[in-house]
């Protein structure tokens, strides 16, 4: 990376009293879509020339990279799936077939989690890094950080995972104080680092930002909320979005609680909540290109609010690790299409993946919204469940199996009544049948990593 690439501090210090990082978040949709469109056509011709594997896809197609030149021609292509990205890397690792420019021109490589084993790689140029530090900024000064703030790194600082560097890259060229500790150095180091840097904000994900706070009296001797933090940015796992999981940030750690959405594929982070606290805005209108997808019928549908469905990207300007119409699998209800901020862009929440979603007797069930109606009952729960799905794939006809635990200090006499409004809750709101079953507080680790912590395939002490 250049010198060139990273925000000068003499600058970024204008931008601290801006309305927005970048003037695109505030322009009206029409202008918008005319830089969408200019930019698209431009993306498909550097396809034509460099990508054997869209050209390989949209000839399969009958499409012609020439027709591809609105919006609504972009429906026209055939969507790009997450099987196909992994077979791609299995064919010609390590960044696939899909890879679209010289190894010589990769100055960057990141790692998405696999769900299969290994990782996806993603290749960047030194355009590709510039667009996500870009992209970053914006969010993070949506969220509510601004250049000069200090920010303690509570996202994991693994050299592969994109919360890690990539965050501090992103916060480094905004003219931000990155405070390097990482969730990998443990909840001890970064409390005491923040204790002596007093840092302004925190990064984060939700369910760790909790548990880093309620360890402070223990290893501080005060509570986080007189370590000087004003803002908290949460991502990375669901919660951020759950009103009672905000709710116990902001009264823990004394301090506004923002949330952001992004992930490896098309950058750090593209959405991101405003002071607002409305929904999370897409703040990169000009680098990524989203539509919503109805996944029952298959139909783009308008961003209109109350309107859900799947999020379709495909990425504008990206040179290494193009996409085109990726199938996210992130499920998000649309908020609002307007805000008292001045952005833009559609607000959301994301509700789910579509690959962790769960279907009970015809009723669609995300995880995500049962670990919203239990933390909406402490302290009579913990706040924390796991949901056992202990069936072959994503349907069962049986009531779902959900662990929750009791709050720390309620005691097993009222395990059966807890269950009983639980059931009733979960019924009420989202329509299914539960069967559930309530231990002892503190039985899960609560700080665990994203989605995958929420979901179980079997429990030893069920039948």
């Amino acid at each position: 990376m250049q010198h060139g690439m990273r925000f000068r501090r003499a600058d970024a210090g204008a931008k601290a009293n801006d309305r927005f990082w970048h003037e695109i978040e505030g322009m009206p949709l029409d202008e918008v879509r005319r830089i969408q469109e200019e930019r698209l056509v431009e993306q498909m011709a550097y396809l034509k020339a460099n990508s054997p594997f869209y050209q390989d896809k949209f000839d399969a197609a009958g499409i012609d990279f020439d027709e591809i030149r609105t919006i609504e021609d972009l429906q026209r292509l055939p969507f790009t799936y997450k099987t196909e990205i992994r077979e791609s890397l299995s064919a010609e690792p390590p960044f696939g077939r899909h890879r679209a420019a010289p190894v010589e021109d990769i100055i960057q490589m990141q790692a998405s989690s696999g769900t299969t084993g290994s990782p996806s790689y993603v290749a960047l140029t030194e355009s590709d890094a510039e667009m996500w530090h870009e992209m970053t900024a914006r969010c993070f000064f949506a969220n509510g950080v601004r250049p000069g703030d200090m920010v303690l790194h509570a996202f994991s600082l693994a050299k592969g995972f994109v919360g890690g560097i990539p965050v501090m890259q992103g916060l480094q060229y905004m003219g931000s104080i990155d405070v390097p500790v990482g969730a990998d150095g443990g909840a001890d180091r970064l409390l005491r680092a923040c204790a002596d840097t007093r840092p302004r904000c925190v990064v984060g994900a939700p369910n760790f930002v909790i548990h880093l706070a309620e360890k402070a009296e223990e290893v501080l001797g005060v509570p986080a909320s007189r370590l000087g933090v004003e803002r908290v940015v949460v991502g990375g796992e669901p919660g951020g979005g759950i009103p009672a999981i905000r709710a116990k940030i902001e009264k823990l750690w004394g301090a506004k609680c923002t949330e952001m959405l992004g992930g490896t594929d098309l950058g750090v982070t593209y959405w991101a909540e405003c002071d607002q606290q409305s929904g999370m805005h897409m703040v990169n209108m000009d680098y990524v290109l989203t539509e919503l997808l109805d996944p029952e019928t298959g139909k783009i549908i308008p961003w209109a609010e109350g309107a859900s469905g799947e999020m379709i990207y495909t990425a504008l300007g990206r040179r290494a690790s193009p996409l085109v119409r990726f199938r996210s699998g992130d499920f998000i209800e649309v908020l609002g299409t307007t805000c008292a901020c001045g952005r833009s862009g559609p607000k959301i929440r994301c509700t789910g993946r579509t690959d962790d979603m769960l279907i009970v007797r015809g009723a669609n069930v995300f995880p995500s919204a049962i670990n919203s109606i239990v933390n909406e009952m402490v302290p009579q729960t913990n706040g924390v469940m796991r949901v056992v799905a202990d069936f072959e794939g994503h349907t069962t006809q049986e009531p779902l199996k959900i662990i929750v635990e009791r709050g720390p200090d309620r005691d097993r006499d009222g395990d059966a009544n807890l269950k009983k409004k639980i059931e009733q809750r979960l019924r009420d709101a989202l329509v299914f049948r539960a069967d559930v079953r309530i231990v002892d507080a503190n039985t899960f680790e609560k700080p665990g990593a994203a989605k995958v912590a929420f979901v179980l395939r079997k429990y030893p002490d069920l039948p």
